[in-house]
């Protein structure tokens, strides 16, 4: 005689008690972290390859960007050349651009005589004068 039993119940494991559940838990929180830092590795791979493809066509860019303002630099000296001579026309642009270096130089040397000295100074003053509150001290005095 051939035993049919219950196929649902053959597939069911069996139930575990709670000590075993709770046994488990360490070693799920580990695959649980484990997965998770391989997964932020994963992803900050694939970001910064993104990232370093991204800034190598910027780069590309820049440097093709940079020939055809020489270019265009050309093309004003051939333009000037056709009403003055041609090294007049050539000491011209350098003089034009000669100037917009040196506003540019002049600019950048007054912000970065802005931001000397280096240090956030207002952020300092305004942590002190925390402490000091928290401290109880007043400006006149302690209270």
């Amino acid at each position: 005689m051939t035993d049919y039993t219950d196929p649902v119940k053959q597939a069911r494991p069996r139930k575990r008690s709670l000590f075993e559940l709770i046994a488990d838990v360490p070693r799920l929180v580990t695959e649980l972290v484990t997965a998770e830092i391989e997964q932020l590795k994963a992803e900050l791979v694939a970001k910064l390859k993104a990232l370093g493809i991204g800034a190598g066509l910027l780069a590309g860019a820049a440097i093709v960007l940079m020939f055809m303002i020489g270019v265009l630099l050309t093309a004003a000296v051939l333009a000037l050349s056709l009403v003055m001579p041609g090294w007049a026309a050539a000491l011209v642009v350098a003089g034009v651009l000669l100037l917009v270096a040196a506003i540019l130089a002049w600019v950048g040397y007054l912000k970065l005589k802005a931001g000397i000295p280096p240090l956030p100074v207002d952020t300092i003053e305004s942590v002190k004068r925390d402490i000091d509150v928290v401290r109880g001290i007043r400006k006149g005095g302690i209270s």
